[in-house]
């Protein structure tokens, strides 16, 4: 059947897949003190101090930076372990309430808080395919659908030197679509889908108004956190790193 007359059943399908794929990247949105070494006293003269030296200065500011970074990585991995435990029963989202998102965003943002990763799409690890492991998009966990007929699970793949991302629907759809990046800074795309791909083998050309934003909020090389310009979450787990977006 030639894409350019399409059957209403296509065209019917193709709005569907649109608009549940296109929401995956279009809806966005103890600690140890600095340490410090007392003075060693001088052999030479009680008026000198080790304390008060350039050098003891440097040293101790290397010391506090190294320990920053090495609480902000223990806090980030016990508030990670935090956000597993709780989205763990929600079905991706699909069972959460307005409490369970509200509780879910406020571990979120403890996270967000703790980002290890300042510059994500200067990060290698970001490159691979992601699981979808919870999301606020309605659209994404097909609730409208009987259990049955909602994809089992979703896919989402970056590479950043091509700057071209994807989106994948399991068992029963198979849907999928691809887009062009562009970077807006070191954290956030600009979004632009070029082609649906229905039940994973008949490509339609996506329309130009398919467009969005996505920001990346939390990255290390397990956990992704990304909000939509529509206000919506995604957490992601990372699950093949040398997975390859069509070009």
């Amino acid at each position: 059947m030639a894409l350019s007359t399409p059957s209403t059943t296509i065209t019917t399908t193709t709005t569907t897949t649109h608009h549940h794929l296109s929401q995956f990247l279009l809806h966005s949105p103890s600690s140890l003190s600095g340490i410090t070494f007392p003075a060693k006293p001088s052999t030479i003269s009680h008026h000198l101090s080790l304390t008060h030296s350039p050098i003891s200065t440097k040293w101790r500011t290397h010391v506090s930076f190294f320990t920053g970074l090495l609480n902000k990585t223990k806090d980030a991995s016990s508030i990670k372990q935090e956000l597993l435990d709780a989205i763990a029963p929600l079905d991706r989202g699909a069972e959460a309430s307005p409490d369970d998102q509200q509780a879910i965003d406020q571990i979120v943002r403890k996270l967000e808080a703790a980002n290890p990763t300042k510059e994500p799409l200067k990060a290698p690890f970001l490159d691979g395919k992601w699981e979808l492991i919870y999301t606020t998009s309605q659209s994404i966990l097909q609730t409208k659908r009987p259990k049955f007929l909602r994809s089992r699970v979703n896919y989402q793949a970056i590479n950043v030197d091509t700057l071209r991302a994807q989106n994948m629907e399991s068992f029963p759809t198979f849907n999928q679509v691809t887009a062009d990046l562009t970077p807006v800074n070191s954290r956030k795309v600009a979004v632009k889908f070029d082609y649906f791909k229905i039940l994973g083998l008949i490509p339609v050309k996506a329309p130009d108004t398919a467009r969005g934003s996505l920001e990346i909020t939390y990255l290390d090389e397990e956990l992704r956190v990304s909000r939509g310009d529509k206000g919506n979450l995604f957490i992601l787990r990372m699950i093949d790193p040398s997975y390859r977006v069509p070009v």
